[in-house]
């Protein structure tokens, strides 16, 4: 087992709590533990059980019948999107409190916004982190860039399956049993282009040229990879002046296993992993989830001057990343940095790469290795933490 470091159910002492995300990044497992570990204060209903699913989905209205604690967890209520119904009115007039555990739903989403954005707080399970990982001194970069942080591809004996076969159940019963797109076909041929894409600046023209598809569709279909928790834009970075932009976002598969199995059919076998989109596409990953585990209120964004210099990742207004995968770093490579730093007072420039020798220069600009980088993160060295 690896210990995680999401852990948001002191959130439940005050009010309901939602665990979102994609599939099979250990949300139920993460539940039925806390579950076990309080079960005299606490119902736990599983809706992946044909028998209790029947019963609920049938009359929502059995589900107060069932339970008496005043904390009751549902896992997989996507599978019931109108038992929130009954949740709501539960909270409302009995005073009870919800764990919910739940992967993507059409249906769901629209009951959460109406019936719980005033009861519940909200909390994203993504796939095991660098920090994760190497606590339990289980990280390997190589193996991470290949199989990304899914526990079933990362831990276990034949990843690339495992990867083919999420795609495949992703692709069925969240794309396909939900109705989200009209035409499967065109939306596979669109994830293949849209996963060599990744880490790029959007070109819904592009795309869909080489998919065959219109710009509408393209647009339409990055939606639901947002919705569907298999990817995340990062904005641009607009200054200070919070001048608006013509320069797209660009989109980060959740994955790195993920994307790199839908871009096989246009990648070449001999392929080396240890590329510059995978190793940005981790750095990405790993600051997403700190932000988000941390609850620390900043935007990740990007940066690309008029001269067409790309800092790969802004945090807020406090810090700028250019991210390298060379082993030997200079002052070269401080084009970009030096480019933004006339834009705003930074707190840190950084020039993150696989060079172990670390400098601070006295422009302001630090070179450090990634792992460093990382464990400085994660040690909360940058950035305030509202306790």
């Amino acid at each position: 087992m690896i210990s995680r470091y999401f852990d948001p159910f002191d959130q439940l002492e005050n009010s309901s709590l939602f665990i979102l995300g994609p599939r099979s990044t250990g949300k139920s497992s993460m539940a039925k533990k806390f579950c076990r570990k309080h079960r005299d204060k606490i119902d736990y209903i599983n809706l992946s059980g044909s028998r209790i699913y029947l019963r609920l989905k049938s009359d929502p209205f059995l589900l107060s019948s069932l339970v008496d604690k005043d904390l009751i967890a549902i896992d997989e209520i996507q599978r019931i999107p109108e038992l929130l119904n009954e949740v709501h009115r539960m909270i409302e007039d009995k005073n009870k409190r919800f764990l919910l555990i739940g992967n993507y739903n059409q249906k769901l989403k629209w009951k959460k916004i109406d019936l719980l954005d005033n009861h519940s707080t909200t909390a994203e399970l993504f796939p095991l982190t660098w920090f994760e990982l190497s606590k339990n001194n289980r990280f390997d970069l190589d193996k991470y860039l290949h199989f990304g942080g899914l526990p079933g591809a990362y831990l276990e004996e034949n990843g690339d399956d495992y990867l083919y076969n999420y795609i495949d159940i992703y692709l069925r019963e969240e794309i396909y049993a939900e109705g989200l797109v009209s035409n499967l076909p065109h939306f596979i041929r669109f994830l293949e282009y849209a996963a060599c894409d990744s880490t790029q600046a959007v070109d819904y023209n592009g795309i869909a040229e080489k998919s065959l598809l219109s710009s509408k569709e393209v647009k339409n279909y990055y939606k639901v990879l947002k919705e569907t928790f298999m990817g995340f834009e990062v904005l641009p970075w607009v200054g200070l002046q919070k001048k608006k932009t013509n320069m797209p976002p660009k989109f980060y598969f959740f994955d790195l296993g993920i994307v790199r199995t839908l871009q096989a059919n246009h990648r070449a076998e001999s392929e080396n992993s240890f590329l510059e989109p995978s190793f940005n596409q981790f750095i990405a990953c790993e600051l997403r989830s700190y932000l988000s585990y941390k609850k620390i209120p900043l935007f990740l964004q990007y940066w690309k001057s008029k001269l067409q210099r790309n800092v790969d990742f802004i945090v807020g207004d406090e810090m700028a990343i250019v991210v390298k995968t060379d082993e030997e770093i200079d002052e070269s490579h401080h084009r970009e940095l030096l480019e933004i730093q006339q834009k705003n007072q930074w707190k840190y420039l950084f020039v993150i790469s696989n060079d172990f020798k670390e400098v601070q220069f006295k422009n302001g600009i630090g070179h450090l290795h990634w792992q460093n980088f990382l464990d400085l993160l994660w040690k909360d060295s940058f950035f305030a933490i509202n306790k």
